[in-house]
């Protein structure tokens, strides 16, 4: 059912019925009550991405072209998604996104000198911005100001407490992806190795994923210890090595710590792949020469943008009370710190 189809079951033109769901003046009362009940009699449901789309199309040139969506995080730079590789592809996808869409998007300072949030709100209002993008904070525990509920919001990861519409990187179904991986390649007693931070950026799903993968895929005592690990220290790593025995580590850590995990293993000549495979998973793997997954911040800027037009679209403005969560699955890169594992090997 489309326009068309309603406006031919009214006996009126698509341009009339389009008026009279928009509630324009244009259309007498009784004429929109008549088309209301139609729609509703034959399940007629407009698509919030073309409503979102004409609504913009419909405004003169000169508001299109500074229609923007607000680019804000909680921490204490300027820009902050500027400092890290993983921060600079999620804004290369908004940007791509949004200029689609017809929206620029304005970076704005919330942490800056003198900065209060009744300020940052008065400021989107003489801007007339309806959409805020977060690229959230260093505390877990942040919540969202209330003074800011006025705007549609969408951020990206789980570092605020405060229930929001939210893209995410899909840690669960990234570390089911992994094992899945070494399982088919002939290992049979992987192992994960986490940092609390990843553990907390992830809402502990890789360690839920990890143990729920062993129980149902190897028996219930197949899961080894999972080994807690901030840093790239020899002691504890090599304790559990020997301890544990696995055949295949899964680490799940940030980018720059993996070259420290490569000369570790190195210099006390643990030989990957051959005695040990080694997969990474991590927000990026750019320079690191482990097999593994990185996140996808191009498709995690894309649909934030996304979720973001259409919740303005759908008028879902303020804190909402059932939050979206979009997921995106990481991608893989291949590496030489796996091997096919040859059975009774």
């Amino acid at each position: 059912m489309n326009i068309r189809h309603l406006a031919r079951l009214a006996g009126l033109s698509p341009s009339s019925v389009s008026l009279a769901l928009r509630d324009s003046p244009k259309i007498s009362a009784a004429r929109k009550a008549q088309v209301r009940r139609l729609a509703e009699q034959v399940g007629y449901r407009s698509d919030a991405r073309v409503v979102a789309m004409m609504r913009h199309l419909r405004k003169p040139a000169a508001v299109r072209e500074s229609a923007c969506f607000a680019v804000m995080s909680f921490y204490p730079g300027r820009q902050p998604w500027e400092q890290s590789l993983h921060g600079i592809r999620i804004y290369e996808g908004m940007s791509r996104r949004a200029a689609e869409l017809g929206y620029r998007l304005e970076p704005l300072w919330l942490r800056s000198p003198g900065m209060t949030h009744r300020r940052f709100r008065g400021i989107l209002e003489a801007r007339g911005i309806e959409g805020l993008l977060c690229f959230g904070s260093p505390n877990f525990d942040e919540e969202f100001p209330a003074e800011l509920s006025r705007c549609a919001i969408v951020t990206v990861g789980l570092s605020l407490r405060t229930p929001l519409h939210r893209v995410v990187s899909d840690s669960f179904s990234d570390t089911v992806t992994a094992l899945d991986r070494l399982q088919r390649l002939g290992y049979l007693r992987p192992g994960l190795v986490i940092s609390s931070y990843e553990e907390l950026r992830g809402a502990h799903k890789h360690t839920a994923a990890y143990l729920g993968w062993c129980e149902h895929r190897l028996g219930q005592a197949a899961a080894l210890p999972i080994l807690r690990l901030d840093e790239v220290e020899p002691a504890p790593l090599l304790t559990w090595l020997k301890r544990e025995r696995p055949d295949a580590l899964v680490f799940v850590h940030q980018g720059d710590v993996l070259g420290d995990l490569q000369a570790l293993l190195r210099r006390h000549r643990v030989r990957v792949p051959r005695n040990l495979g080694v997969l990474a998973i991590s927000p990026t793997l750019a320079g690191a020469k482990f097999a593994g997954l990185h996140e996808n911040q191009l498709m995690m800027g894309v649909r934030a943008v996304e979720l973001l037009a259409a919740r303005i679209a759908n008028r879902d403005l303020g804190i909402p009370r059932f939050p979206r969560i979009e997921l995106v699955e990481s991608l893989w890169q291949d590496g030489h710190s796996l091997r096919r594992v040859a059975v009774n090997s």
